[in-house]
Order: structure tokens, then C-alpha cells, then sequence
């Protein structure tokens, strides 16, 4: 394989990695625990913790996983928290200790937080209070024997520590009643957690570190394996292609994403910490206001995120009158960035909006362009350090330069395969280790890599292939669109239409406006050949919109 995308890297970036730099996740993490010890690490509400207070306190919580609830080496533990100082503290422990973190959403329905726990065996759960009474819906029919529970505040500061508890639980109502018998508070875990007991497990790269599930809104949901070995290879690529762009000790990083999202998980909680970055925590990041209101208080100097949230804070007032002169890098990531959305975010911030490409399977990071991109080039970038890229057929038959296939990836961040789904994992591996990812694209001649869409996305009208993104990306940049998504319905003409769903920005724009919009820029098979405006569009936990939901709408509007 001709490797063409070397030759776009920028200066000092290595061809490869060295994966053998570190056996595990707990070397890299302790490496940083030592280098930056009185550093700051992570804030949240008003409360911030250093590296060493969260070494020592991640080092109690593994020891009272192996002494308290005797966990044994390769024990799954489920972490149910959103952007809260509990969850790092949580998570290193579980990886110290020697076991399996599952990363559960905690927005998930009894149904769906039924199936994670089941199908993971986990023996073990941390979860914050919030949702606690989803977990006693099923419990009973779970493996699940410790529950571990946390209020959002309990890290906090005295006394906000009980300020913010109260008023989720007694002025917000936003804590359900809930009884689970045995349940252990957090903070009195990490009491009862006694450093020295605790013993270093021996951790290879084979060993698992995440059971990460995917698939949930197009299907069931599996459990993506990804060993230590998947999550240090990662690690070191991605510092590799940002090096040039941070420094040790320096960086103070937005981190509004859930950090049990594998975006957030590697790029914020591992990679960044381990060049010791602060990581700022926002609890909410659909709380536009409150979001804004913390980021003021900050010289921050990098943001991950994705296209719906960039554009969330690009339509607030108060976002675009932040100070933006220490911003080094912006990336975007788990969807596709659009062009309306990275050109206002150039203009606004005087810093390009970075997109990366990546999948849970992957860990996620395959493709990052350069960093001293200076405007959006509607690329994903180029495959990273030690990371191949091919264009497949149906028959796995590699496509020449430019043609339209499966992108498919290989390297040491591929995951191990679907846990207890051989057959699955016989679906999207291929013979030569490359992993099929379901996405449309092409490559360039400079090997760059593009994506036209979602293989199960894409639309057939009349014969021809409309790719959503592609039509998604023209709509955005309609000044008077806030957002929009685009699906195929039925049609006995052409057998499928293109139906799209928009939020206004501007209460004036009419169908017919939308359809004269997508004309000068769409041959006539690509335009909408429906139009329905939407107060909002349904998305996941992290703000990718849910096009399958939308399309499940509109069949059942047709029957």
C-alpha cells in the first residue's frame, strides 16, 4: 500500500508509533500523576482537583473495588455519570484496579440500561442518583451485585457540596425516588478505600480496558472491545498529530461532551491529561447560558464538541463576545462538521474548526486534518500515525484514487471485535485486519479522505445516490436554518423521496424558499422533494441528530 497522505503531514510528525512506549492505560495516567502532581486536572461546579489528589483518590476507589468488593482482574464495572469530578476519579480507579470499564449513558431508559448490563455481565455499577431509579426498575434481572451511588455535588466544595444537592433533589425535582437495597455512597467508598492495600495488577496489551457500546439507534447495542493496547495506541497517536500545538502543564480544555463518549473518553480524559491539561467539566452543555457563562471565566486554549453544539454556541449572543486569543486548537468530531457551521466559527473565533474522523471501533481516532489548516476543506483528514486507509467494493476489492466505496481502517487503535458477537465481528472485519466502517468516501490524490454519507443513509432517487451530508451541508448554509437533516421515503415514482426537517433560525423562511435554495446549488434529483419544519430534531446524548428517528416518523406518516 502506497501511503500518499505522508507527504500532507505536518513537519514533525512521525510516520508511525510506537504502541510498546507503555504496556497499559495505568502507566500513562501514572506518568502524569507524578510529572504534573500539583497541577490542576479537572474542574467542575466551582471545585478543582489536582493530578496528585486525583491519583490519591482514584488509587482508594481501586482499592476498595479489590478489597472491599474483592473485584477480580478482568470484573466489569458499569459507570453511569455525566460530566461530573466523580467520574474520572471512577474511571482511573476501575482501570487501576485491573478491570473492565462499561460506559453507560446516562440518559438510557430501563429497557436499554437492562440490556448493557446483561449482555456486559457487569458485577458492579457507579451511578449517579439522577438515575438511579431506572437502575431499580431491572436490577433484578442483571449480574449486577454493587451499586455504588453518587449525587452531582458530592465532590464539591463545602458547603456547595450541600447547596447543589438539595436543590437537584428538593427544588428541581430532578432526583426520582428510588430504594436500592445495599447501595454504597461514593464518598464513603473512597473512606473505606486504604491505599495501602491496594496492588498494582499485571496489564498487557491484550488485556481488555473498555467494553464501549455502539449500535444502539440502529439496532442492538454491542460492545466494542478495545484493550490497552487499542486505547495507549490512540493515546500516542493522537498526542503526536496535536504536539506541536500544546504544551506540557498549559492547556485548560472545554470538555462539554460526556466523557463515557469515546470522543471525550480519549481525547479529553486520556490524551489531554496526559500532556496535564485542565479539564473543564460542563455538567450540561444543552444549557447554552450556563455553558457560556463558564467558559467566560476561562483563558481556555481548546474545545472538542460536535457540529450541533458548535452551532449552538455560535447562535448565542453572549458566546460570540468571548475572549477567543488563547485558542490553539478546536476539533470536531462524532459527526460531520458543516460548512455553514466551520466558516462562523472561523469568522467568529479567528480559529479554524478542525474536523477529525474516528469511530467507537477505532477508539475512535483514524483520521485528523492537519492542524494548521487555516479553513474548512470538507475533508475528514488524513489518516494519523500508523493508521491505513483504504476505499473498498462490496466484494473487498480496494478502489482506485477518487472512487466512491467503503472506507475501511487498520491499525493497532482497532478494537479486538464485538464482545460475545463473533458473527458481527465476522461482518466488519476483513480478512486483512481492515474494519469496514459503514461510511461512504473517497480519497484524494494527496490522501485526504472524504465522506459522502452513512452507508444505510444514503438515498436512492430514481437510480442515482443522494448522500444526505452532501444535501444537509447546502441547507446549513440558508441563513435562515438552524438546523436540518434529510432522509429517504417511499415514493412509487422514483422510489424514494428526499424528505428534510428543519429548524427555523428565522420564522419567515417557507418551504418553497428551502426548495429555490437547494436548486442553484443541487442537480434537480437531489433536491427535496419534501419539506417539514420542526420546532427541534431529535438527537442523541451527544447531539448527533438521529436521522433514523426521523425517518421511522415519516413511514408511519405515509401508512
Amino acid at each position: 500500500m502506497t501511503k500518499i497522505w505522508y507527504k500532507n503531514y505536518d513537519a514533525g510528525i512521525p510516520h508511525t508509533i510506537d504502541v510498546n512506549e507503555f504496556k497499559n492505560i495505568t502507566e500513562i495516567l501514572e506518568y502524569g500523576f507524578t510529572k504534573f502532581t500539583d497541577r490542576p486536572a479537572f474542574h467542575n461546579m466551582g471545585t478543582t482537583l489536582t493530578f496528585g489528589q486525583i491519583d490519591t483518590l482514584s488509587k482508594k476507589f481501586a482499592s476498595y473495588l479489590q478489597n472491599e468488593l474483592h473485584l477480580q482482574k478482568g470484573d466489569r464495572v458499569a459507570l453511569m455519570m455525566p460530566n461530573i469530578l466523580q467520574y474520572p476519579i471512577a474511571l482511573f480507579g476501575v482501570l487501576r484496579a485491573g478491570l473492565i470499564a462499561v460506559n453507560v449513558n446516562p440518559l438510557y431508559t430501563p429497557r436499554e440500561l437492562e440490556h448493557q448490563l446483561k449482555d456486559s455481565g457487569a458485577k458492579a455499577i457507579v451511578i449517579f442518583a439522577n438515575s438511579a431509579s431506572t437502575l431499580e426498575k431491572v436490577i433484578g434481572n442483571t449480574p449486577v451485585k454493587h451499586v455504588i451511588t453518587t449525587q452531582i455535588g458530592d465532590m464539591l466544595n463545602f458547603p456547595k457540596n450541600l447547596i447543589v444537592n438539595f436543590v437537584i433533589k428538593n427544588v428541581k425535582k430532578m432526583v426520582p425516588a428510588y430504594k436500592l437495597s445495599h447501595a454504597q455512597d461514593f464518598k464513603a467508598c473512597l473512606s473505606m478505600g486504604d491505599e495501602s492495600k491496594y496492588k498494582k495488577p499485571e496489564m498487557g496489551h491484550e488485556d481488555i480496558a473498555f467494553l464501549q457500546y455502539t449500535g444502539g439507534t440502529t439496532g442492538v447495542a454491542k460492545g466494542a472491545i478495545l484493550t490497552q493496547k487499542n486505547i495507549v495506541a490512540n493515546m500516542l497517536q493522537a498526542r503526536a498529530w496535536i504536539k506541536n500545538y500544546i504544551a506540557d502543564g498549559q492547556e485548560i480544555l472545554i470538555t462539554p461532551l460526556p466523557l463515557y463518549h469515546i470522543f471525550s473518553l480519549t481525547a479529553n480524559c486520556f490524551v489531554f491529561c496526559s500532556v496535564g491539561a485542565l479539564n473543564i467539566l460542563i455538567t450540561n452543555p444543552r444549557d447554552i447560558p450556563g455553558f457560556v457563562k463558564e467558559m467566560k471565566k476561562w483563558k481556555f486554549t481548546a474545545i472538542t464538541g460536535v457540529n450541533t453544539l458548535f452551532n449552538g454556541l455560535l447562535n448565542n449572543a453572549e458566546f460570540r463576545q468571548l475572549d477567543f486569543s488563547h485558542l490553539k486548537v478546536a476539533l470536531g468530531g462524532g459527526m460531520a462538521v458543516q460548512k455553514a457551521v466551520a466558516d462562523r466559527w472561523k469568522e467568529v473565533t479567528k480559529k479554524p474548526l478542525v474536523e477529525a474522523y474516528g469511530l467507537t471501533e477505532t477508539s475512535p481516532a483514524a483520521c485528523i486534518n492537519p492542524m494548521t489548516l487555516k479553513d474548512y476543506n470538507g475533508f475528514i483528514g488524513l489518516p494519523i500515525p500508523s493508521t491505513d486507509l483504504e476505499i473498498k467494493d462490496d466484494n473487498g476489492q480496494t478502489l482506485p484514487i477518487g472512487e466512491v466505496g467503503e472506507l475501511c481502517i487498520r491499525g493497532p487503535q482497532v478494537m479486538k471485535g464485538y464482545w460475545m458477537r463473533p458473527e458481527e465481528t465476522a461482518k466488519v472485519m476483513t480478512t486483512d485486519d481492515f474494519f469496514r466502517t459503514g461510511d461512504l468516501g473517497f480519497m484524494t490524490a494527496e490522501g485526504f479522505a472524504k465522506i459522502v454519507d452513512r452507508k444505510k443513509d444514503m438515498i436512492l432517487v430514481s437510480g442515482f445516490n443522494v448522500y444526505p451530508n452532501e444535501l444537509e451541508d447546502v441547507i446549513s448554509q440558508n441563513p435562515k436554518v438552524l438546523e436540518c437533516a434529510a432522509v429517504g421515503v417511499p415514493d412509487d415514482k422514483s422510489g424514494e423521496a428526499i424528505k428534510v426537517f428543519i429548524v427555523k433560525k428565522d420564522d419567515s423562511l417557507t418551504k418553497e424558499e428551502v426548495i429555490a435554495f437547494c436548486r442553484e446549488s443541487l442537480t434537480s434529483y437531489k433536491v427535496p422533494k419534501l419539506v417539514e419544519f420542526r420546532t427541534e430534531l431529535p438527537k442523541t446524548n451527544v447531539g448527533k441528530i438521529l436521522r433514523k428517528d426521523l425517518r421511522d416518523e415519516a413511514l408511519k406518516a405515509q401508512k
